[in-house]
C-alpha cells in the first residue's frame, strides 16, 4: 500500500470507533490516508482523533475556505486510489444510491474515478430491510463494491448481521483491490 492514497469516509454510526484502528493499520502499511467525516460521524469520534492518527487534516465540510481555491472536493477525489466508507450507515448507502450530494462524502462519490468500497454497519433489521437491500443493489449496479457486514452481537444489543467487519479484514480487501489490475476487482459481496 506504500505510495497509495486511501480516502476513508466515515458516516455516523457507533462503529466509527473501529475506523480509528483502520486508519492506524493503513498507515502501518504505508498508505497515505485522508479522512472525510459526515456531521453525524463527528458525534461518535472527533476529527482531532483521526487527524492525529492519519497525520493529515480531516475533511468535514463541502466548502472549505482553506482549499476552495483548488476546488477542494475535486482535488481530494482526484488523489484517491481507493475511496473506502467504513462504517457505511443505512442512511449513507441510501443517499449514495440516489446520487445525493448534500455533504462532502456524498459529493466525493459522484466526482471520484477511484474504486469505491462500502463497509456497512447497522442494526440487523436495517440491514435486512427491503429498502436497504434495494439500495445495495443500486450501488452495486453503479459499479461500487460492498463488503458485507459480519454477524454477531451488535452495539444495540441485537444479534445478527450488521457488524462492521474487523479493520484487518478491510485492509486485506483493500490490498486485493490495489493489487488487482488497475485497482478494479469486481467483488459484489465479501463476508468475513
Amino acid at each position: 500500500m506504500k505510495g497509495k492514497t486511501i480516502i476513508l469516509g466515515i458516516s455516523g454510526g457507533i462503529a466509527a470507533y473501529k475506523s480509528c484502528e483502520l486508519v492506524r493499520l493503513l498507515k502501518k502499511e504505508g498508505a497515505e490516508v485522508h479522512v472525510v467525516m459526515t456531521k453525524a460521524a463527528q458525534e461518535f469520534v472527533t476529527p482531532l482523533t483521526f487527524q492525529t492518527l492519519s497525520q493529515n487534516p480531516v475533511h468535514t465540510d463541502l466548502f472549505s475556505l482553506t482549499e476552495e481555491e483548488k476546488i477542494g472536493h475535486i482535488a481530494l477525489a482526484d488523489k484517491a486510489d481507493i475511496l473506502c466508507i467504513a462504517p457505511a450507515t443505512a442512511d449513507l448507502i441510501a443517499r449514495a444510491a440516489h446520487g445525493e450530494a448534500n455533504d462532502l462524502l456524498t459529493t466525493l462519490l459522484l466526482v471520484t474515478h477511484a474504486t469505491v468500497l462500502f463497509c456497512p454497519s447497522m442494526n440487523v433489521n436495517m440491514w435486512e430491510h427491503p429498502a436497504t437491500k434495494k439500495n445495495i443493489e443500486t450501488i452495486l449496479s453503479l459499479g461500487y463494491h460492498i463488503m458485507e457486514p459480519a454477524s454477531g452481537e451488535l452495539a444495540c444489543g441485537y444479534e445478527g448481521k450488521g457488524r462492521l467487519c474487523e479493520p484487518g479484514a478491510i485492509v486485506k480487501l483493500l490490498k486485493e483491490f490495489l493489487q488487482s489490475r488497475k485497482g478494479h476487482l469486481r467483488i459484489k459481496k465479501t463476508g468475513q
